[in-house]
């Protein structure tokens, strides 16, 4: 059965970028990419909003990702052979094979993805991650935590939401890189603001 993951790169204190919007801080080097890409094989869906979407996009359209080393190049053929599911009001076309646009994410387009997997699901981005949270719809939360305090920006991980999670891996890297896996923990879970 697929199952739905949230990855996500993290400042230490907890921002998906900074307050000018960057992340360039985490931009991993070949060991976190390869660790990246086998954890990835798994995957045979990606879901992502429009803005994410169309900066993953150059996996596709631009040639040149690819070829900045054999993790780069092993990754944008991952990235193609996947599918694409894009949540966008805004967005008309996609530019990319094997993707389609939904007009906003619900439980039924989510269990429609995951139902079509023929692997595992990701959702990529912190705002179209925060409503799969509020849905309880999240199994497992893949965190890269960088080294670096960024103070401010864009969170990681909702607010608003309670989820129990319990650790199942932990990896560290030699460049102060850690990546965390956690699963969600049925039946603890609480997709709702609390009072």
């Amino acid at each position: 059965m697929s199952r739905l993951i949230y990855s996500v790169a993290s400042s230490l204190d907890g921002y998906n970028t900074d307050a000018g919007g960057g992340f360039d801080w985490a931009f991993p080097d070949e060991p976190v990419v390869a660790s990246l890409i086998d954890d990835a094989e798994s995957v045979s869906t990606f879901l992502y909003g429009r803005r994410m979407y169309e900066t993953m996009a150059g996996w596709e359209t631009d040639p040149s990702w690819a070829e900045g080393s054999p993790e780069s190049a092993n990754f944008a053929e991952l990235w193609k052979r996947a599918d694409k599911v894009v949540f966008s009001r805004t967005l008309t076309a996609v530019t990319t094979t094997r993707t389609r646009l939904e007009p906003e994410l619900t439980r039924e387009a989510i269990a429609r993805a995951l139902d079509e997997a023929e692997g595992d699901v990701t959702i990529e981005g912190p705002t179209l991650a925060a409503e799969a949270f509020r849905l309880r719809l999240i199994d497992v939360v893949e965190l890269l935590i960088c080294p670096v305090i960024v103070g401010g920006g864009m969170r990681a991980l909702p607010d608003g939401v309670h989820v129990d999670l319990t650790l199942t891996r932990e990896k560290r890297f030699d460049n102060g890189m850690v990546q965390l896996s956690y699963k969600t923990t049925p039946g603890r879970s609480a997709g709702t603001a609390r009072a």
